[in-house]
C-alpha cells in the first residue's frame, strides 16, 4: 500500500510545512473577580478535510490537521470503503487554500464496489441525517466481535489515570477529543486526538491497521460520549471492549449488545459502569441494589 503520506499543494511538490499546524495561538483576556490579564492560549486548528476516491468526491469532514494518513485509512476501514489498508493504492495529502484533500486511488475491486454502493443509495429523496442518503443507510449491520480479552478493574483504572498524560493536544488546548488503544501490561500503544470524537477514533483505527496491531488485543478508550457511530467503528476495528469517560446513548447500548461488545462508560478514577458484556470484566462480588 502506497500510503506513506505525500503532501502536495495544487500541482506542485510541497512539504508538511504547507499544512496548517494542529495548534494555533490566540490572544484572550482572562478575567477574575478583581483583575483581568492578557494571555496567549493554544487552541486546536479545525479545517475542512475532503476525502476523494479515484477522482470523485466522497465526504468533507471538519478535522484537526494531524495524523491525516491515519485518518484516511481509518475512515475508509470504518466506513467499509476498504477491507484492508492494501486496498488503497496511493494516497496524497493535498493542501488547498480552502482546506485539505485526502486524495486516494483504490484498487479496481474496491473502486467498483464503492461505485455499486453509491448507485444503490442514489434516489430522489434524502433523510439529511449524518450525510446518509437514505434511512436504510443510517444503521448498517454491525459485525459481531470476537471474544477478545478479559480485563480487571485495576487495569481500567490504570488506563484512566494515564489518559491525560497521553494527550498532548488536550493538555495544551483543553478542546480536543481523544481515542486511545490500551493494552493491559503495556499501557497505551496508540493515542490519536481531534476536534471531532469520530475523527479521533478513525485516526486510531487507521494507525492500528497500518501498524498491524489487532483490535482484539486491547481496549478502546474514548473521552467523548458513546454514540452508535463509535460502537460501529470499534466493532469494525475488531476490539471487544470500549471504555468511555462520558455516558452512552440508548441506541449505542443496544448496538453494543448486538455486536457482543463490552461497553464500559461513565468511567472515573474510582468507579465505572458496565452496560454490556460483563463477562469480559473480572468484577468483584456484586452487592444487591
Amino acid at each position: 500500500m502506497a500510503v506513506d503520506k505525500a503532501v502536495t499543494a495544487g500541482t506542485e511538490s510541497a512539504t508538511h510545512a504547507d499544512l496548517p499546524a494542529p495548534i494555533d495561538r490566540v490572544a484572550s483576556l482572562a478575567c477574575r473577580e478583581h483583575e483581568a490579564k492578557e494571555r496567549m492560549r493554544g487552541v486546536p486548528e479545525e479545517v475542512p478535510v475532503a476525502l476523494t476516491f479515484n477522482g470523485t468526491a466522497y465526504a468533507v469532514m471538519m478535522a484537526t490537521p494531524a495524523d491525516l494518513t491515519d485518518f484516511a485509512v481509518g475512515f475508509c476501514l470504518a466506513e467499509g470503503v476498504i477491507v484492508s489498508p492494501d486496498d488503497i493504492e496511493s494516497l496524497d495529502v493535498v493542501s488547498h487554500e480552502s482546506g485539505i484533500e485526502l486524495r486516494m486511488w483504490l484498487s479496481p475491486v474496491r473502486a467498483s464496489a464503492l461505485s455499486e454502493r453509491r448507485r444503490s443509495l442514489a434516489g430522489p429523496t434524502g433523510c439529511g441525517l449524518c450525510g446518509a442518503e437514505s434511512l436504510d443507510g443510517v444503521l448498517p449491520p454491525i459485525p459481531r466481535v470476537g471474544e477478545g480479552i478479559v480485563i480487571a478493574p485495576q487495569a481500567v483504572f490504570a488506563a484512566l489515570s494515564s489518559l491525560a498524560t497521553a494527550q498532548p493536544l488536550f493538555r495544551e488546548t483543553r478542546a480536543v477529543h481523544a481515542a486511545g488503544f490500551f493494552v493491559p501490561g503495556e499501557g497505551f500503544v496508540s493515542m490519536r486526538e481531534d476536534v471531532g470524537r469520530h475523527n479521533a477514533l478513525d485516526k486510531l483505527v487507521g494507525d492500528l491497521a497500518r501498524r498491524g496491531i489487532a483490535g482484539a488485543s486491547g481496549v478502546v478508550m474514548l473521552t467523548g460520549r458513546v454514540s452508535i457511530e463509535m460502537v460501529q467503528k470499534t466493532a469494525a476495528l475488531g476490539a471487544s471492549i470500549i471504555v468511555a469517560i462520558s455516558a452512552p446513548t440508548a441506541l449505542a447500548v443496544r448496538a453494543a449488545e448486538t455486536a457482543g461488545l463490552t461497553l464500559i462508560a461513565v468511567a472515573r478514577a474510582d468507579e465505572f459502569e458496565i452496560f454490556t458484556g460483563r463477562h469480559r470484566v473480572a468484577t468483584p462480588p456484586i452487592r444487591p441494589a
